[in-house]
């Protein structure tokens, strides 16, 4: 049973520790009632070099950041928006640990329900090996505007979940995300209704 409102998420960040690195880009979809909500996307100035390997990983470069506002200043309106709502990620601890350490710098705390699509998939799809983003994508066709892009990705994830409903039996789902968020957390009134489309 998916709660009410959702945040589909993805970061681009300067590196992989969220205690040393800082986030270039946030992408997120909204969903609620199973509708699509919206979707927001904001490059961020880190406030350092990006490694050229992650220039060329995602195509954000030192020059598209350099005028971006700093996660500082996009916090309060993000911090907001990202209340009371499952965060939903791939590999969800990575994005949410940036979140936390970003949020925590300035003495906010974040501390939001998360969903992990790579367990989801990992639970749903035991026969399958691969539960890379990459192997979602080919594996179930799903659409990416941008691969590496935090829009695109997170664009993915709400793909990926409409597309589980229509694999698995809605029951099998619930079991599955209720063992990740833990039963005792589940709010009232959730919707065992699968998501519709954009």
């Amino acid at each position: 049973m998916l709660p009410n409102t959702l945040i589909f998420l993805d970061l681009e960040t300067t590196g992989m520790s969220a205690a040393q690195e800082r986030i270039t880009e946030i992408g997120l979809v909204e969903v609620a009632g199973g509708e699509f909500v919206g979707s927001w996307s904001q490059l961020v100035n880190p406030e350092r070099n990006i490694p050229p390997f992650i220039q060329s990983l995602t195509g954000i470069t030192d020059d598209m950041v350099e005028d971006a506002p700093t996660f500082e200043q996009l916090s309060p309106a993000l911090f907001e928006r990202l209340q009371g709502k499952l965060l939903i990620a791939h590999n969800a601890r990575f994005d949410y640990g940036f979140l936390k350490h970003e949020f925590g710098r300035l003495d906010l705390t974040y501390l939001p329900r998360v969903l992990c699509t790579a367990k989801l998939s990992r639970k749903l799809f035991p026969e399958h090996r691969s539960h890379s983003l990459d192997s979602l994508i080919d594996r179930y066709r799903l659409k990416c505007s941008a691969r590496h892009r935090a829009l695109g990705d997170a664009e993915v994830l709400w793909d990926f979940m409409r597309k589980i409903y229509e694999l698995r039996d809605a029951a099998l789902i619930d079991a599955a995300v209720q063992a990740q968020l833990g039963a005792a957390d589940a709010p009232a009134g959730l919707s065992t209704e699968a998501p519709s489309a954009a």
